[in-house]
């Protein structure tokens, strides 16, 4: 990780990628995503996490509003970038697009059956469409060993630019230092009772605060296991946690939900969990009451914004 991080941050600061200048992040979560991000920060730049269900209309907004240099993102939104930057006017277009395929990070035979998602889910994972003139691939960024220049972003210097709705007009950025994000990765590893032997089920969009925090940043903080997945899927999640012991998981009620009501639930092992909690609405008391009789799990409701990095209260 570490290893890789720096070549890409050598590969952005040689596309003229300097200290605070913004570089966006549009993909689904992947172990290029957690590379891309402190590349990002390596090179002394600012991250701009996109929503990766955004389209091209939506995406302009992301490179004209934060006056984003460079984008990184997957293969299959690679189209949506290059016709949001075509439709800006020239001085504020892109200076590079680095394309990643999921399939990069992936093995190059059959996937275990305990891990493998649906045909389609794969499918998607390994496909391979033509990529827009001018794009660099991003094997071929790493292979090119550049070497960063010294590293100089201290605490009080931006780190993240995240979006939010907000109530009215176009989303809005939300200035993150290095040292707001750092507050909730330790406050966040300490609330959830987090060591170096947590294994964490890593399903929230890491481009969201809260999956960047608990899915991405604590697992490095603490020297943890994330087990990453790129896209719900509530029968992989199960086989997930039972094949690699999950132990926390920080979710959205509605994944829990999901996953209750599959029909093949009790064939999974979820006795490992020790620490489930989450988000973005609340946990339904009857479902609470259930995960409490049936497994001895409290489900632990926090609340949070963008704009605090995540969470501000855990109960």
């Amino acid at each position: 990780l570490k290893t890789q991080a720096e070549h890409l941050a050598g590969w952005l600061q040689a596309q003229g990628v300097g200290a605070g200048d913004r570089v966006a992040l549009y993909l689904q979560n992947c172990p290029q995503f957690v590379v891309a991000l402190y590349a990002i920060f390596r090179a002394n730049a600012v991250a701009v996490p996109v929503n990766p269900m955004n389209r091209a209309d939506e995406f302009g907004h992301y490179i004209s509003d934060p006056e984003t240099k460079v984008v990184i993102c997957a293969a299959d939104l690679a189209g949506f970038v290059a016709e949001a930057d075509a439709a800006l006017p020239p001085a504020q277009r892109l200076k590079a697009v680095l394309v990643t395929r999921y399939s990069d990070t992936m093995p190059q035979g059959a996937l275990d059956p305990a891990e493998a998602p649906n045909a389609a889910i794969e499918q998607w994972l390994r496909a391979d469409p033509p990529l827009p003139a001018g794009t660099v691939r991003w094997t071929d960024a790493l292979a090119a060993g550049h070497v960063p220049g010294p590293h100089s972003a201290g605490p009080d210097d931006l780190a993240l630019l995240p979006y939010t709705s907000g109530t009215t007009g176009l989303p809005k950025g939300c200035m993150h230092t290095h040292r707001t994000l750092m507050h909730n990765v330790l406050a966040g590893a300490i609330w959830g009772c987090s060591t170096s032997e947590t294994i964490g089920l890593g399903v929230v969009p890491m481009f969201h605060i809260t999956g960047m925090l608990y899915g991405l940043h604590v697992p490095i903080y603490l020297g943890s296991c994330a087990v990453i997945m790129p896209r719900w899927d509530r029968d992989v999640a199960g086989r997930l946690i039972s094949t690699y012991k999950v132990t926390s998981w920080t979710m959205v009620p509605t994944m829990m939900i999901d996953l209750l009501a599959s029909p093949n639930v009790a064939r999974y092992d979820l006795s490992s969990l020790q620490y489930i909690g989450g988000g973005g609405a609340a946990m339904p008391q009857a479902v609470a009451q259930k995960l409490l009789d049936q497994f001895g799990l409290k489900f632990v409701e926090g609340y949070g914004l963008t704009e605090t990095a995540a969470p501000s209260h855990s109960n």
